[in-house]
């Protein structure tokens, strides 16, 4: 008798159901958007291209700013 090198397959969880892209998509074009914010207020923002007057953002993402590898000083 031959045994069979095949993996059994995996068993499907009750009631899960593959997610539509219709519905993953306005979610991650979302969350896409606020990483893009984000790495605005940490790597450009009191700049050339700053919104806020201050040192008040800059004070707020300087840590942060530094572990990205962005330079400040």
């Amino acid at each position: 008798m031959a045994q069979s090198t095949a993996a059994p397959a995996p068993a499907a969880l009750p009631g899960a159901a593959p997610l539509p892209v219709r519905a993953v998509l306005p979610w991650a074009v979302f969350f896409g958007l606020m990483m893009l914010v984000l790495l605005y207020f940490v790597g450009a923002e009191q700049g050339a291209f700053a919104v806020f007057s201050g040192e008040g953002v800059h004070e707020w993402v300087h840590d942060g700013r530094h572990l990205l590898g962005f330079p400040c000083h």
